[in-house]
């Protein structure tokens, strides 16, 4: 168990890092777009399709909680460790269906 933490840090420090950074960089440019001058409709445009960040922590947001709801049922769920792939398949429809409610979120929101 200490080795997957120990493997996994650097990796979900890389990626917080990576999403810090690409954040800092929308907002310099979102903020050079505005101090230009006058924003015609290309920039606007680009401006509004900048700002879905929200949709995306939302989307990863509801995958995360679904696999870890999956990862609860699968403790509840008798099967031999070793030679069934009962947990692979509950965890895939788990994530599956967080993919679904979150399309269904977004569709809901666009009407």
């Amino acid at each position: 168990m200490k080795k997957e933490i120990i493997l996994a840090t650097p990796i979900v420090m890389c990626i917080v890092i990576a999403v810090i950074i690409i954040a800092f960089y929308n907002y310099r440019i979102k903020k050079q777009i505005i101090e230009s001058g006058p924003i015609d409709e290309n920039a606007l445009k680009y401006l509004l399709s900048m700002s879905g960040a929200g949709s995306e922590v939302l989307k990863w947001g509801m995958i995360l909680l679904f696999g870890g709801l999956g990862l609860v049922v699968i403790e509840f769920i008798p099967y031999d460790a070793y030679e069934s792939g009962l947990p692979y398949g509950i965890e895939a429809v788990f994530i599956g269906l967080g993919f679904l409610a979150y399309y269904f979120a977004q569709k809901r929101q666009k009407l």
